[in-house]
């Protein structure tokens, strides 16, 4: 099984979460390891570093499946 590791950053701010999607790097050392080089960059480094989120996918498989409802 091949596994991809995806680095987001987000936060709420007034009321609206903000995220941004940094890279999909092929373990989870890599994306620890950008975290490392982010953490201090402007806009980064005014928020908590768990901020940063990684989630592991399955490549080729459907991650999201149930749909979804707009309110």
């Amino acid at each position: 099984m091949k596994y991809v590791f995806i680095l987001q950053h987000s936060y709420e701010l007034d009321d609206c979460e903000n995220v941004k999607m940094i890279g999909a790097y092929s373990s989870e050392k890599n994306a620890l390891d950008a975290i490392q080089r982010l953490k201090t960059k402007p806009g980064f480094a005014d928020y908590p570093e768990d901020c940063f989120v990684i989630d592991k996918y399955l490549v080729d498989e459907d991650n999201w499946t149930d749909g979804f409802v707009t309110v």
